[in-house]
């Protein structure tokens, strides 16, 4: 459904981060494309990309194209807020495949609480069998119902909200994990935040190693600044660091009983891969605990 949006008011705005992913921010702005986007401003904000973007501007001339140079997906989603009017704030990642009827669903969504986090659902780029890597997301990538009713923070990759709401809560913070932080900051403040699992979005899984151990270096390297930026010592970030192991034990039973993997294969591959994780993010982890860098 590519609906004619330029004798619709701007109500809303779709807000897109982008950096060096040009391939999949195409698929994302197609997959917008089969979207009732009547009232709706589609807004890419580049984190100053090495890749040319001239022939995805080309190819989409009703999107909005902004360019924030300081790196960091927080800046990005700043200023795509700031460049556009629109009371709704739907945000996407570049790398997301919203469903037919997502635009759809976050209108009809957006009066019931201050921030909506919608369901991501994983799915695999390369051909069966799966990795280890694409493994271990199919068990544990981006379960956002748990992350929203037991944890109490959502992700921006599929997050609905408001001006108001952002201008009471503030701008996402650069150097920590922006969404947790910004949500968890707008609970804070007092902001309802509910999960729904009929607003989706696609996201793909990590194919390899190489892939899952630069996600999880960022994540660490993150979750460890927004520790610190809580008072929280690094003696407790260390006590942390000596369960991740452990928490491998935890978690082994949900890898081995997830019906998403497909024979012994992939369910020992994502087992390797779940215990190989672990046991790196504790380095990393007892790195930072003592004034090293990962």
């Amino acid at each position: 459904m590519d609906t004619d949006i330029t004798d619709a008011a701007i109500d809303a705005a779709v807000i897109i981060p982008h950096f060096n992913d040009v391939m999949r921010l195409e698929r994302c702005l197609a997959a917008l494309r089969q979207n009732d986007r009547a009232g709706v401003e589609i807004v890419v904000v580049d984190n100053g990309s090495t890749q040319s973007l001239d022939e995805v501007r080309a190819a989409y001339p009703e999107v909005q194209f902004l360019v924030e140079n300081e790196k960091g997906a927080a800046a990005a989603r700043n200023l795509g807020v700031a460049e556009t009017d629109a009371e709704l704030l739907f945000f996407l990642d570049a790398d997301c495949v919203a469903a037919p009827d997502w635009i759809a669903t976050a209108r009809a969504v957006a009066p019931l609480a201050d921030l909506i986090g919608g369901r991501v659902d994983v799915f695999d780029e390369t051909p069966p069998p799966r990795s280890g890597a694409e493994g271990f997301e199919a068990v544990f990538g981006f379960n956002f119902r748990r992350y929203i009713e037991e944890m109490g923070f959502t992700g921006a990759g599929n997050l609905v909200t408001n001006r108001t709401v952002f201008n009471k809560v503030g701008p996402f913070r650069n150097g920590v994990s922006e969404d947790l932080e910004w949500s968890t900051r707008a609970v804070a403040k007092g902001c309802s935040l509910i999960y729904r699992d009929d607003m989706v979005v696609g996201h793909p899984s990590r194919s390899d190693w190489k892939a899952l151990r630069h996600k999880w270096n960022r994540m660490t390297r993150e979750l460890f600044a927004t520790h610190e930026a809580s008072g929280k010592s690094r003696l407790a970030w260390g006590v942390r660091a000596l369960g991740m192991p452990f928490s491998a034990f935890v978690h082994l039973p949900k890898v081995l009983t997830c019906q998403k993997l497909d024979g012994v294969g992939e369910t020992t591959r994502a087992v390797v891969t779940l215990f190989r994780l672990r046991v790196t993010r504790m380095r990393w982890m007892l790195a930072q605990a003592v004034g090293g860098s990962i």
